[in-house]
């Protein structure tokens, strides 16, 4: 392990603003969707409708948090829990800039890839508390939704740490210095998004909260703050994807000295963000038969086959 380890402004700079960023996304989704759709988003609370973020959170807070009877309490008030702490520990080893991170370890990438399997654990656990046809369900889906594209995922990711040597994400963006991964590794990338859309239950891949089948999935029975905590957990697993995504595949703050390094790290992460909220505006759901046929037979064949190709290139040309 590394010894570079932030300060303690660092590590509160790194989870209020990841938790401010992923609350401001639910903005940033309606805003954009209304401009895809030629209508428009939210725009009366405060200058270009900035202000109905705190309303929201004003009211989600106001709401009666209410525990219907029948769940099992302990489990049903943990479950919203772990998705917030696997996914801001994973924000722990992402480097933002030279000198911004949380903590320089050199096992981030398998880090990241634990801590994002733990959270399918807060579908789970939902599902099985709230003691609920529809929210089983959604959990089953969750679970097997999540532990099939996270194999595609880990296999995706193989081919840059077959080019790097290495599971340090910040060795990673170093050694893009002579050009990008998206571009040797561009199976991998087309891998790891769809995998990530899938991780992160966003549509088209949203099965397990599939409104005209199960309700809301696995959190029908939530209220309040816990539902919240659902809410923003989703839109901050979006961040993390995307700044995987620039991490791995594109250079992470690697950029012209026109901008700073955190400023192209901030850029090419929103980019991705716009993108999963555009496969929102523009995709239909599948059936979910479809879905996990098309984990098994389209990805994994295709991360096999780049995982073979990478190693045989990095065979012959000595690395």
């Amino acid at each position: 392990m590394n010894e570079n380890i932030g300060t303690v402004f660092d590590v509160v700079g790194v989870l209020l603003g990841v938790i401010l960023v992923g609350a401001y996304l639910t903005w940033l989704e309606r805003r954009l969707i209304g401009i895809w759709q030629d209508r428009l988003g939210p725009n009366r609370v405060g200058p270009f409708g900035l202000g109905q973020v705190v309303a929201d959170m004003v009211k989600i807070f106001m709401k009666e948090d209410w525990i219907p009877p029948f769940v099992d309490k302990p489990v049903f008030i943990l479950a919203p829990a772990v998705i917030m702490v696997t996914v801001l520990m994973s924000f722990a080893v992402i480097p933002f800039a030279p000198d911004v991170g949380v903590i320089d370890l050199n096992i981030g990438l398998l880090f990241v890839l634990a801590f994002t399997s733990l959270s399918v654990y807060s579908a789970v656990l939902a599902g099985y508390a709230s003691n609920n046809k529809y929210a089983l369900m959604g959990s089953l889906r969750a679970a097997a939704q999540t532990v099939s594209y996270e194999v595609f995922m880990g296999i995706s990711l193989m081919g840059v740490v077959m080019l790097t040597g290495s599971f340090n994400l910040r060795e990673i963006v170093e050694a893009q210095e002579g050009g990008w991964f998206c571009f040797s590794q561009i199976f991998g990338l087309l891998v790891f998004m769809v995998a990530a859309v899938a991780e992160t239950h966003r549509t088209p891949f949203d099965l397990p909260e599939a409104e005209h089948e199960i309700v809301a999935g696995f959190h029908t029975e939530y209220s309040g703050m816990k539902f919240g905590m659902f809410f923003v957990g989703e839109y901050v697993s979006v961040l993390l994807s995307s700044a995987m995504v620039v991490v791995l595949f594109f250079g992470g703050w690697l950029g012209p000295d026109i901008l700073p390094p955190l400023a192209w790290f901030s850029l090419k992460t929103f980019v991705f963000i716009c993108l999963f909220i555009l496969l929102r505006a523009a995709l239909p759901r599948p059936r979910y038969d479809q879905l996990m046929a098309f984990g098994w037979k389209v990805m994994l064949p295709v991360a096999l086959i780049n995982l073979v190709i990478t190693g045989g290139l990095a065979l012959a040309f000595g690395g």
